[in-house]
Formats: structure tokens, C-alpha cells, sequence
């Protein structure tokens, strides 16, 4: 964030008497020393405020609960997962039917934080999930559609190049339409959930490094590389660097580059966000996600497990070079020929995957006081609202409503 806080700076609410005044005024800063002043341990500390923390720090913190939040760069930053102007939202959810249940919430709770911040963050273009008959995304979407009776329809490769000229899909395909997906700005939902959080009272810190955490007598201390924060429950959203934080997960995730590319399109009006709904699609060579054109020139597109580079996240490759390109532009050549531009921008961010891709939210067996939030395998931006609510529960109440039987680390005791 240009002008931002520098390390060890803490950033607290201004005084305005209501949060929206607060939100378009911004936040000012407390130049504190590295040494965080708290008169009394905080209920929790939360280890990064990328999507997943900064939805957390949130919703802790209107619950009345002390917050701390540190952040290793800045809230909204782009050297981790949540970046890149635009993230996909679809209720229709291929990977497992149990997610709906989750998605549904967390539409309305974006809807909420639109709300309690004055901002819209949410674009809803409707969603197509994309591929042969017995392919997994089609399949499975149609599945989701079914168990939970979402509203949807059927579309045959013709049907979608009729409908939404932008795409133009092989002879044999099929589509599953679902009216209520979209795709979420990260870098805005991420700063209207810090100040919020700092509305109602969270300590946020940026550009402090957590070199480790300890716990005794029921008090966690998080070591920072200037000072120590202790609380009384600790929450680590830390993706990528969550293997360092947490040694004892480093054996199930893997930290992978992504890359995404912004083409050229010669025909504005078919990649519009009326005439152009997000997708996941499968091709002969893998899985492919795309939007319309939204903020910035171009049709933007990634493909999953883009060149399965395993990686560490301090030293992460940047540059997109002519093969990251190729990547791309075979199913932009393929599918969406009126977007066979250049390349006008380009992104790497970062999957941080599990054995089975599924997310990771449970206490350290051998540490309750620590919940790990984290590993989300390149989808989970779209929950971080309701991922935020459910930290609240468990740290609050220690159980939550929702169904997080696919998240828990028992799921990998044979690793």
C-alpha cells in the first residue's frame, strides 16, 4: 500500500461516528515502537490479515474480543495468495457438494461487508463450469446443483457461443450455467475488512515478521523480528509461509506459483461483465478459470497447477516469461479467439495445496490454543467471509454451526 506504515507501525481506527465516515476517511497512524503496548493479554492474536485473517480480525473484533493482527508486508498486499484485482465467486462448486452451504453464507456475508463498508466488492456476472460429459468440473457442478437445488441450467457448446459471443467452445461440450456466480475485488475486500476490524477496536501491525510462536500456562507468545505479542489464543492465516510457522503441517502443503494474464480482446463488448460470465472450464490439458474484463483492459485468465512449480515463498520467480504466456494464450487461441491479444498484464501469486485440495481449519492437536487457518489449494478466496465467522465461533464459543468435517487435520493422521 503506497504510503503505508512502515515496519513496526501500528495502524488503530480514526474517531468518526459511523463506520462508513471511518472507512472513507482511511486510518491514521500510531507510530508505536516494535514492542506492542497492551495492558492486558489480548483474547487472540491473528497471524497474517491477507483474505482469510482480515475477515477473521474482523469478526472477532465485533464481537467485542481484544484483536491483535500482524501482518508481514500490508493488509491487501501482492506477494501472497490474495491479489490480482479479481477472484471467482460460484455457488455451483465442482470440488465437493458440501461447500454450498458455506458459499450461500458467505454470499451474504459479502453482501454484509458491501454494507458496512460503503464499498461494492461483489460483481455477479453468473457462472459456467465447463467440460466434456463425465469431466469433473461439469460433473461435479451439476452434482452440487442437484444435492442443494440451485438454481441452474444445462448448456450445450452451441447454447453458450449463442448466448455469450466472447466465448466460442468446441463442438461436444457442455456447460452448467449458474446465475449467481461472479467474482470479488481481494485487494478492497481485504482493506475494508482491516478497517473494520480496527472500527471495533483491532490492533493491526504491518511489516513485522513472525520468526515463531511458544505457548505456557494457557498465553501464547508470537516472536516477532522486533518485539513479542502474547494473547490468549492465537490464529494462524498464514498461507504460504505456513509451513515455517507451523513445521509439523510442512509435510502436507505445498506451495506452488500461479500465474494469470490480462489479453487483449478485439471486441470490448463480448467480454463485458453483462455478456460474460466468469468460468472454470477443462480442456484435454488441464483446468482453465477466466473473467471478463472488469478495472483494466483484457480478459484475464489462469489455469490451475499453471507449470506445478513447487516454491518458496520468499524467493518466488516474478517474471512472467514466454512460456507462462504459452501456458495461457493455447486456450486463449482455442476458446476465446477475440481475446488473442497481447498481453497487456500479468500476475504470479501463490497456491498453497493440500494432498486432497481441500482447506485446513482445526486446533493444533498438540497445541489447542493454536487455530490453523490455512492452505486453501488455489479456491478459497471466495470464503473468506464466511471463514471469518466461523473463527469467531470456534474462538469464541469453541464450536461452530457450520460443517467443517472436509477441513480437519485427522483427515491426513496417515501422513
Amino acid at each position: 500500500m503506497p504510503g503505508g506504515p512502515r515496519r513496526g507501525e501500528h495502524w488503530r481506527p480514526t474517531r468518526s461516528r459511523s463506520i462508513n465516515n471511518c472507512l472513507s476517511a482511511g486510518v491514521e497512524l500510531n507510530l508505536g515502537g516494535p514492542e506492542m503496548d497492551l495492558s492486558e493479554i489480548p483474547d487472540v492474536a491473528v497471524v497474517g490479515v491477507g483474505g482469510m485473517g482480515s475477515a477473521a480480525a474482523y469478526q472477532l473484533a465485533r464481537r467485542g474480543l481484544s484483536v491483535v493482527a500482524i501482518e508481514r508486508h500490508e493488509p491487501g498486499h501482492d506477494r501472497g495468495s490474495s491479489h490480482g484485482l479479481s477472484r471467482i465467486i460460484r455457488l455451483a462448486y465442482f470440488e465437493h457438494p458440501s461447500y454450498v452451504p458455506l458459499l450461500q453464507r458467505s454470499f451474504e456475508l459479502w453482501r454484509e461487508l458491501e454494507a458496512d463498508s460503503g464499498e461494492q466488492v461483489l460483481h455477479v456476472t453468473g457462472g459456467l463450469d465447463i467440460g466434456l460429459p463425465g469431466s469433473r468440473v461439469y460433473e461435479g457442478s451439476l452434482e452440487s446443483c442437484r444435492v442443494h437445488g440451485l438454481t441452474h441450467e444445462v448448456l450445450s457448446a452451441d447454447d453458450v457461443n449463442h448466448r455469450f459471443p466472447g466465448y466460442h467452445l468446441p463442438p461436444g461440450y457442455m456447460a452448467v450455467f449458474q446465475p449467481d456466480g461472479g467474482f470479488l475485488e481481494p485487494e478492497k475486500c481485504i482493506r475494508a475488512f482491516t478497517r473494520l476490524a480496527q472500527v471495533h477496536g483491532a490492533q493491526v501491525t504491518a511489516r513485522q515478521e513472525v520468526r515463531g510462536w511458544s505457548r505456557e500456562a494457557g498465553v501464547v507468545t508470537v516472536h516477532l523480528d522486533q518485539g513479542k505479542v502474547r494473547a490468549r489464543q492465537l490464529v494462524v492465516c498464514a498461507g504460504a509461509w505456513m509451513p515455517a510457522l507451523v513445521p509439523s503441517l510442512a509435510p502436507l502443503l505445498s506451495p506452488e506459483r500461479q500465474v494469470v494474464a490480462w489479453f487483449a480482446v478485439r471486441d470490448d463488448a463480448a467480454f463485458e461483465p453483462a455478456r460474460f460470465p466468469v468460468f472454470v472450464m477443462t480442456l484435454p490439458d488441464g483446468h482453465y478459470y477466466g473473467f471478463p474484463q472488469h478495472g483494466v483492459p483484457g480478459f484475464k485468465i489462469g489455469k490451475y497447477h499453471h507449470r506445478a512449480e513447487r516454491i518458496d515463498p520468499d524467493s518466488l520467480n516474478r517474471v512472467v516469461d514466454a512460456e507462462d504466456e504459452g501456458v495461457l494464450r493455447e486456450c486463449v487461441q482455442a476458446v476465446f479467439p477475440a481475446a488473442n491479444g497481447p498481453v497487456v498484464r500479468s500476475s504470479t501469486c501463490i497456491f498453497t495445496n493440500t494432498p486432497d485440495e481441500h482447506f485446513i481449519i482445526d486446533r493444533l492437536p498438540d497445541a489447542p490454543e493454536v487455530l490453523v487457518v490455512s492452505a486453501c489449494s488455489g479456491h478459497g478466496f471466495k470464503f473468506c467471509s464466511v471463514v471469518g465467522e466461523i473463527v469467531a465461533d470456534l474462538v469464541s464459543d469453541g464450536q461452530t454451526r457450520h460443517d467443517l468435517s472436509l477441513f480437519g487435520l485427522d483427515r491426513f493422521s496417515a501422513h
